[in-house]
């Protein structure tokens, strides 16, 4: 199993998502992962359920999700030994990744300035809500608040003005996963990684200030640049697109499908196939931005023409002409997929003497997936192998 991050240790005190999904993704590609836990674990072991193995109650499938290739070792913050342990750790450690609230680790010792004076090569990552400065870095943040501030949810949700108590199908939504913590996650481990290669020529290592509202606002990408742009709030478009059409869900005659129509020649091969033949050359949907421009004429009669067969008769259609289209799965019918089975995209590991499944990585290198061989570990798993270890070292 190829393990790029092989020889890298990281003092993981972070808990719930971001971090932990940071962590997740270091530990895959080969990075040896601490998990640092309270003696009440993770909060997310408790936000359940479903638990682990279909059971009433233990870890929760929440916490399952993030923490694969960890060993887990319980410390409390407010035991004298256990503090010199983490200072230990820290001297013997490649990267800190941790969560807390701004200044929060401080009393204990656990902050940058004082962590980089036992280790100066050490990459000190910190998660939080609005970053190390600025009025808000006090705050807590959780990824439904940011999701809101940060404008995600004024784009995602039905087209229509916002609620009014009249039309709850206009109310602006959340995504159903929490996007901002993920990309938090993904954010904090491109900047780890950058570090590490940055301290193989400086030797020392540096502090990653990443904020999930900061996240959140890069995320905005071309909606915020068509705001920059032009000075106007993108509205909510339901499952439209602002800047392409057509490119969205549409009724067919048994269910419904995406249509995702990419550029010039897409659009003719599925007029072809829809018999609509006399919008290829109409100066109203010849080009994209036409099609802009035009969506409240062109939308009807693309709706209208996909009513006339079922769903899969149309997929069928469309694969086989090139035009991007696809079903709207459920999460089972999602991860059944030939191509997510065909991808491994399912894995199992044994977890407290069961064998579970679990979603794998999506990275692959030279064709091999990386995913770590551990489970998620059991509250304390690695304690005495920790302790242990620790005990060995000066």
């Amino acid at each position: 199993m190829k393990q790029p991050l092989k020889g890298l240790r990281v003092l993981d005190l972070s808990r719930v998502l971001a971090g932990p999904w940071c962590s997740q993704l270091l530990a895959d590609m080969g990075a040896e992962v601490i998990k640092i836990e309270s003696p009440c674990g993770d909060d997310t072991r408790h936000w359940g359920p479903p638990f682990a193995g279909g059971h009433s109650e233990g870890d929760a499938a929440y916490f399952l999700a993030a923490n694969r290739g960890k060993k887990s070792l319980v410390l409390d913050f407010g035991k004298v030994e256990d503090l010199q342990r983490l200072y230990k750790l820290a001297r013997h450690c490649d990267i800190v990744l941790e969560n807390f609230k701004v200044g929060g680790l401080a009393k204990y010792g656990l902050d940058y300035e004082s962590l980089i004076a036992l280790n100066p090569r050490l990459i000190y990552c910190s998660i939080t809500g609005f970053g190390q400065t600025g009025p808000d870095a006090p705050r807590a943040g959780y990824d439904f608040m940011i999701q809101a501030m940060g404008g995600l949810m004024s784009l995602t949700g039905t087209a229509g003005k916002d609620d009014d108590s009249k039309d709850n199908a206009s109310e602006p939504m959340k995504t159903g996963v929490a996007i901002t913590d993920l990309f938090t996650g993904l954010y904090a481990s491109n900047a780890i990684l950058a570090a590490v290669v940055a301290r193989q020529s400086s030797g020392i290592g540096c502090h990653i200030d990443v904020a999930l509202f900061d996240v959140q606002l890069a995320m905005l990408a071309n909606q915020a640049q068509n705001f920059l742009a032009s000075g106007k709030n993108p509205p909510r478009l339901g499952n439209a697109h602002p800047n392409i059409v057509p490119y969205q869900a549409f009724a067919c005659a048994d269910g419904h499908l995406i249509l995702a129509v990419g550029n010039d020649g897409q659009f003719a091969r599925f007029c072809e196939l829809a018999g609509l033949d006399a919008l290829i050359k109409d100066p109203r949907f010849a080009s994209n931005s036409a099609r802009v421009e035009h969506r409240e004429q062109l939308l009807p009669l693309i709706k209208k023409a996909l009513l006339g067969k079922g769903r899969d008769e149309w997929l069928a259609l469309l694969h086989g002409a090139g035009v991007p289209a696809g079903p709207i799965n459920s999460v089972e019918e999602a991860l059944a997929e030939p191509q997510a089975q065909a991808r491994q995209m399912q894995i199992r590991r044994d977890f407290n003497g069961e064998s579970l499944p679990f979603v794998g990585s999506p990275l692959r290198i030279d064709g091999e997936a990386l995913n770590s061989p551990l489970p998620p570990p059991l509250l304390g798993e690695h304690q005495q192998q920790m302790l242990d270890w620790l005990d060995s070292l000066d």
